[in-house]
């Protein structure tokens, strides 16, 4: 029987959350450890998924560029610039897959986490793209 009406009731055939086991795919990404507490996994996928919103953002820069701006800038910069936004969506969305993965791995096993090396990704693009815009629009 649980100790308080708050802990479940654990049977020998069902161990408690952090002594349970995962098999399959999950094991093999995750790589073991001791399952933390949900809400660092969920705050951590709340995480991943700002990043996802991110990727998608700076895939709708790049869209909307190519298909709108044709009047606005030449064609070799427009391009340029849009293939700018959708390789940084595809390296933010990418990195915040590894991202997840790695900041999971630490919590289960006590460690650091690990830098966000994305951030300089993302100011970096952002600011690469902001300053072809900028120079663009002065020297037109």
């Amino acid at each position: 029987m649980a100790d308080s009406p708050h802990e479940p009731e654990h049977s020998e055939r069902t161990p408690p959350q952090h002594l349970a086991q995962r098999t399959g795919l999950s094991a093999r990404v995750l790589g073991g450890g001791i399952e933390p507490d949900a809400r660092f996994t969920l705050a951590n996928e709340r995480t991943f998924l700002a990043w996802i919103r991110t990727a998608l953002a700076f895939l709708a820069g790049g869209v909307a560029l190519e298909a709108f701006a044709g009047d606005v800038f030449p064609m070799v910069v427009r391009t340029g610039l849009a293939t700018t936004l959708l390789l940084v969506s595809m390296v933010i969305a990418a990195g915040a897959t590894v991202r997840w993965i790695r900041i999971e791995r630490a919590m289960r096993r006590s460690l650091p986490l690990p830098l966000p090396w994305l951030a300089p990704v993302l100011a970096s693009g952002a600011a690469m793209a902001t300053g072809v815009m900028l120079g663009v629009l002065i020297f037109r």
